[in-house]
């Protein structure tokens, strides 16, 4: 059973930053792992994205501001986020998924494999 553990999650003012955190039990080769967020009232949307070999995919909202990266020794993928606006609050979410895709994919319907998500709130 793959287990994803999200945490950093909190509160910050308008141009802060933070860094979420995914402790994944996903042994694989080949995998791709995703964060996601999901505001009140609105569909959950891809944020970012990375596959096994390192390959990465952002959302038009976040690119520049957002960064994905692995720890592969750790089993951890991290999204530091950085200029954060009231419209990054939501909640984050980790997934994954084994298998490839040289763009890893923000399309919430090709992960299987979710955590229980971290709070991300920005005040003005």
């Amino acid at each position: 059973q793959v287990r994803l553990v999200e945490s950093g999650g909190g509160s910050v003012q308008s141009g802060g930053s933070l860094r979420l955190s995914c402790a994944a039990s996903l042994y694989a080769s080949r995998y791709f792992m995703g964060w996601f967020r999901q505001a009140p009232g609105k569909e959950r949307e891809g944020v970012a994205a990375i596959n096994s070999a390192g390959s990465t995919n952002y959302a038009d909202s976040v690119k520049g501001r957002f960064t994905i990266s692995q720890d592969n020794a750790k089993n951890t993928v991290y999204l530091q986020m950085n200029s954060l606006g009231p419209e990054d609050t939501a909640m984050y979410y980790c997934a994954a998924k084994g298998g490839y895709y040289s763009t890893p994919p923000l399309d919430r319907y090709k992960y299987n494999y979710w955590g229980q998500g971290t709070q991300v709130t920005v005040s003005s």
